[in-house]
């Protein structure tokens, strides 16, 4: 496999004591094995149906701190959720609500999600999350985002056929290189009408990195995407 550059932050303030001891104790008993390189580097297809138990796989790419992840969990306890998060400091945060709030459908992986989508079968995700991603906001720096096709297209692949993505962004700009980039990757665009796109969705839960965007008076969109055949 070859060196793939990272770019973002991997860490943050100096954790708490409990939030250590969650990363060294509750990671563990919810990593997903055969993802990284080192434990997998044939780079083979994952099992999913026995990490899922034969239930709907739900992916969440970047999920900060884990309240929209736990909280989707919550709501569906019959789907199993795959979270992704290269931050360890959200990682540490986001174990802490799963152990407060004792659901049992999560797995994780700590890292890139590009290494998540190389071992995902094909039509193996039910339905995906892109939420708050990291904007790049120089534009030297836009190859960086999520929404290209060095990304999507991997994505595209291990979604099934009908199945949703989820946009979330404050970042205007953002929102244009989604819509121009996300129906190039094989979807397409749900919206019939402006509330398709600045209505939370019904099962929304805002997080906290929504919420400081509207302190600072900027707009959530809310984009929906299906994959086509």
């Amino acid at each position: 496999m070859e060196h793939r550059n990272f770019y973002g932050r991997l860490k943050g303030k100096t954790l708490k004591p409990m939030q250590r001891r969650d990363l060294d104790g509750l990671l563990p008993q919810l990593a997903v094995h055969g993802i990284t390189a080192e434990e997998n580097p044939d780079r083979a297809v994952l099992d999913t149906a026995a990490l899922t138990g034969g239930k709907p796989l739900w992916l969440e790419i970047g999920f900060g701190g884990g309240e929209h992840l736990v909280h989707q969990a919550q709501q569906n306890p019959d789907v199993v959720f795959l979270g992704v998060e290269p931050y360890l400091n959200g990682m540490a945060m986001c174990l802490g609500k799963i152990r407060k709030s004792g659901v049992k459908n999560i797995r994780l992986h700590h890292g890139d999600a590009r290494d998540v989508m190389d071992v995902l079968p094909d039509h193996s995700v039910a339905k995906a999350f892109l939420l708050y991603p990291d904007p790049w906001p120089k534009s030297r720096h836009h190859r960086r985002r999520f929404v290209t096709q060095d990304h999507l297209l991997p994505l595209q692949r291990t979604v099934q056929p009908g199945a949703k993505l989820r946009i979330a962004t404050d970042i205007e700009d953002y929102v244009r290189q989604s819509l121009q980039e996300v129906p190039k990757a094989g979807f397409s665009w749900d919206a019939q009408g402006p509330g398709d796109w600045r209505t939370p969705w019904v099962d929304w839960i805002s997080t906290r990195y929504e919420q400081k965007a509207l302190r600072e008076g900027r707009t959530p969109h809310y984009l929906t995407f299906t994959r086509t055949p």
